[in-house]
């Protein structure tokens, strides 16, 4: 596949905006390199000039296709099939469609897409607005290996990307895709706590979250098991062992699993 020069964003919303800034600040496109088109003109626009010199505004989905290499459908699930059975005509296999639509099945973006056609699932999650998302990336039939390259190449512009079977992408939505909601609850509760304690707000609220992320930074960073980095922490008979003690007590470990379960579920119901 020859070298990517163009991208059709069709979707001008939070997620799709994310990617193109993303992809702008990795210099992984050149200057005017994005076409954008959203049927919210004015949203189309007001991101067009966010990313300029970097992005164009098409007046139609076919017109930002035609001339790109890849196409990222970034618009609400219950309007992907519509989108691309108006693309159809101009999709080819020498574009790369990536849809980041919920729910919507490597068979029916093939189906609408066209036979041939290389298509590409994707499961990214909200931290992607601050260039911090876990992404899964899951290849249809007809990708090739440069494809998932550049799959992975994008997504890792906001991210960590990975790539997967599409079996697994239910289980994906209910531990990365759902789970920043699990961390948030986490560290609002770690900030109560701090307040209860006697800290003011703004500076429990400040040393819960940056200690999530620093705790999580440590896991990323090193091959150590989070077990290994747990026990560190953990002198005997000292603070954080009462703290465990109490977690455990209270089914902390089993409440998140149960609740990964049953968003994995609901996840698969929705498909």
């Amino acid at each position: 596949m020859a070298e990517i020069q163009r991208l059709a964003l069709l979707g001008a919303g939070t997620m799709g905006g994310a990617l193109a800034r993303g992809l702008i600040k990795a210099d992984v496109l050149e200057d005017g390199a994005i076409t954008l088109f959203d049927v919210r003109m004015e949203a189309t626009e007001a991101l067009a000039a966010e990313l300029s010199p970097n992005a164009t505004v098409a007046s139609s989905a076919t017109e930002a296709v035609r001339d790109a290499s890849v196409v990222l459908i970034a618009v609400k699930p219950h309007t992907v099939a519509s989108i691309l059975t108006e693309i159809q005509s101009v999709l080819t296999p020498n574009h790369l469609v990536i849809s980041i639509a919920a729910g919507i099945t490597l068979e029916k973006l093939q189906a609408a897409a066209g036979p041939g056609v290389p298509v590409i699932r994707v499961m990214p999650n909200t931290p992607s607005l601050v260039g911090e998302g876990a992404t899964a990336i899951s290849p249809g039939s007809s990708v090739a290996d440069d494809h998932i390259a550049l799959g992975r190449m994008y997504f890792s512009a906001v991210g960590k990307a990975i790539v997967v079977e599409e079996r697994l992408l239910d289980a994906v939505t209910g531990l990365s895709g759902s789970g920043p909601a699990y961390v948030y609850l986490m560290i609002e509760a770690m900030a109560d706590g701090g307040v209860k304690a006697g800290l003011p707000r703004d500076t429990a609220r400040l040393l819960a979250a940056q200690t999530v992320f620093g705790a999580s930074k440590m896991v990323l960073s090193t091959t150590d098991h989070p077990a290994q980095l747990k026990d560190r922490v953990t002198t005997p008979g000292g603070t954080t062992i009462a703290a465990l003690a109490v977690l455990e007590n209270k089914g902390f470990r089993s409440a998140i699993i149960e609740a990964i379960d049953a968003a994995v579920k609901r996840s698969k119901e929705l498909s």
